[in-house]
């Protein structure tokens, strides 16, 4: 039991994970997924609080105002480093109002296609898209895919027009149903669409293809190794959290990540566990965060 003067008994209460994404993104998977073991192991309830909106940013302001006394976590991930590059303005300061307790997994992006559009492949779609300037749309949700999508323009020199979604969720909807024809979709959110039939894969944007889905070409297989990227997933709390605090959450954390079907879980989701201690995941945000600004100063991209 974490105790001292000012953190007696801990915890004594429920701990929350703010998913700042939709119900069914992949965040909000991630975060079951290593939350509710963590419950038993800290002895309290831990709660799933959604709270969607602006990009990932409504909760992550939430999260940043939150008491800094280890029962608030926000489940963060790479829209927040892309959303610091992004906006000129907003209600927190991620590099200042957060520190890292473990960085959960990574994954990747699947570039998809609904079945009626007459392309399979990525070099395909670039043909098909350059001889149709501005008139294909893709969807995208979270400033992670928004912006993969201004790179994937930039990089093929197409201009595919990005409609921009509110969730994951809400993007696998429009391109299943037609709405738009190409869409970037997390590989939590595309893999059983893909085994269906129901979505047609071209590539992927992780170094490696994917286990849930290795038929579908890596983006240098395709022949557009520039468009690699990856999506991380992590753990934070407000930044003045007690680093005894910030211990036990890390300590349990990685101990769920260890439970063999916690790990079969993320392995079906194609999500690799990474598990990395405080002081490795706050140096890893920093890096991002000067990633992203670099890409963000070279593109033309308007956030909503």
């Amino acid at each position: 039991t974490v105790g001292s003067a000012q953190t007696p008994s801990w915890p004594a209460a429920p701990i929350r994970i703010i998913v700042p994404f939709a119900a069914g993104s992949a965040s909000d998977t991630v975060a079951r997924l290593v939350g509710i073991p963590m419950a038993g192991a800290l002895g309290t309830q831990v709660l799933i609080d959604a709270r969607p909106g602006a990009n990932g940013n409504i909760g992550a302001e939430l999260a940043a105002r939150a008491p800094a006394d280890g029962y608030t976590m926000l489940l963060s991930n790479s829209s927040h480093t892309i959303s610091a590059a992004l906006y000129d303005r907003l209600g927190y300061d991620f590099a200042r109002d957060f520190a890292g307790v473990t960085q959960v997994g990574s994954g990747a992006y699947f570039l998809v296609t609904h079945p009626s559009l007459p392309v399979k492949s990525l070099k395909e779609l670039v043909d098909y898209a350059r001889a149709r300037p501005a008139q294909i749309n893709i969807g995208s949700g979270g400033a992670g895919g928004l912006l993969w999508v201004e790179l994937l323009n930039m990089v093929t020199g197409i201009k595919l027009v990005n409609i921009a979604y509110k969730s994951t969720p809400q993007v696998a909807g429009a391109v299943l149903s037609g709405e738009v024809p190409v869409a970037t979709m997390t590989t939590v959110q595309s893999f059983q669409q893909l085994r269906a039939g129901k979505l047609r894969g071209l590539a992927v944007s992780s170094p490696k293809r994917s286990v849930i889905a290795p038929e579908v070409p890596t983006v240098a297989e395709a022949g557009y190794p520039k468009l690699e990227s990856v999506t991380w997933y992590g753990l934070l709390v407000p930044s003045a959290t007690p680093a005894e605090i910030v211990g036990r959450l890390h300590a349990e954390a990685v101990r769920a990540l260890a439970i063999p079907d916690v790990r079969q879980r993320f392995d079906a989701l194609d999500v690799r566990i990474v598990g990395t201690t405080p002081a490795e995941f706050n140096a890893f945000l920093k890096v991002d965060l000067v990633r992203w600004r670099e890409l963000a100063g070279r593109l033309t991209v308007k956030p909503e």
